[in-house]
């Protein structure tokens, strides 16, 4: 049995076609999606009808990532603090917009972590953070993480949100990231995913890391063509540098936005970041 592991696409319709056909390639019929469906990307429509067509033909299990708590809560509540023309909110607002009722509805439906049985294979558990948070980040070297591995029910997690290949051991328990569909750290310019090989005899599962070219150039020139840059104009920009080469990511950019605000005015609280930080953070950090 092969099964591919597909995390944080983040709207990027046109590594997930690269990988979904791959996958089919492959005689993959089975799909496991940790969360971000959606985020810094233009046609955000085009990845949700991917996955929907997808889910109709195979086996297909959904995790709700922290993404998708946006918009989630937006909807909830419609945040008056999102804004266009915004770096820090924007594209979140673009987004939005291009989500229907059903969307949302199907975020909401979804769990944040789940176990997962295959006939003869060991049982897995999948989640976007970790299993009892979308927002935790699963880390090698760090307590908490070995913890959570030492708690876990299954002997394999499934996990994505810190967009960095990862495999952790501990205690015969495992943890594997396949880094990111749509903004894959450290990718030169590729589309990464996992394939899992389970294998009845010895009732193990056995990783295989993708790594595919895809149409980069067409993404990039899509930001611009759908409006997006007008939106959230210089995270788009983060966005085009990082999907070039997946080196300066938005969490690092952002952060330095806030330092220079910090210090420029004496306090800086997300999301009233100014544009002129993120153009001075770029120009600092590129």
């Amino acid at each position: 049995m092969k099964i591919a592991v597909f995390s944080d696409i983040h709207g990027n319709y046109i590594a997930l076609q690269t990988c979904i056909k791959y996958a089919l390639s492959q005689e993959i019929e089975t799909f496991i999606f940790l969360g971000d469906y959606l985020g810094e990307l233009a046609y955000p429509e085009r990845t949700m009808a991917l996955i929907y067509e997808l889910s109709k033909k195979y086996q297909c299990s959904f995790i709700r990532g922290n993404k998708e708590d946006y918009w989630i809560n937006y909807r909830k509540n419609k945040e008056t603090w999102w804004q266009y023309n915004n770096s820090t909110t924007g594209s979140l607002l673009y987004t939005y917009e291009h989500l229907t009722s059903q969307d949302i509805d199907f975020f909401e439906s979804l769990p944040i972590s789940r176990e997962i049985s295959f006939a003869e294979l060991p049982v897995l558990t999948a989640c976007h953070g970790s299993p009892a948070d979308n927002r935790k980040k699963l880390l090698r070297n760090d307590l908490d993480t070995n913890k959570i591995i030492k708690c876990s029910p299954t002997e394999l997690i499934l996990c994505g949100h810190t967009h960095v290949q990862t495999q952790i051991e501990e205690e015969s328990k495992r943890v594997l990231n396949p880094v990111s569909v749509g903004v894959p750290m450290f990718s030169n310019g590729k589309t990464q995913f996992l394939i899992l090989h389970g294998n009845a005899d010895t009732h193990t599962w056995v990783e295989e890391f993708v790594s595919l070219t895809y149409n980069v150039e067409q993404t990039i020139r899509e930001l611009h063509l759908s409006g997006l840059d007008k939106y959230a104009p210089y995270w788009c920009k983060i966005t085009e540098n990082f999907l070039r080469n997946g080196l300066i990511s938005h969490g690092e950019v952002l952060q330095k936005a806030m330092e220079l605000c910090q210090k420029d005015t004496g306090i800086c609280i997300w999301p009233n970041i100014p544009e002129k930080y993120y153009e001075q953070a770029i120009l600092d950090l590129f």
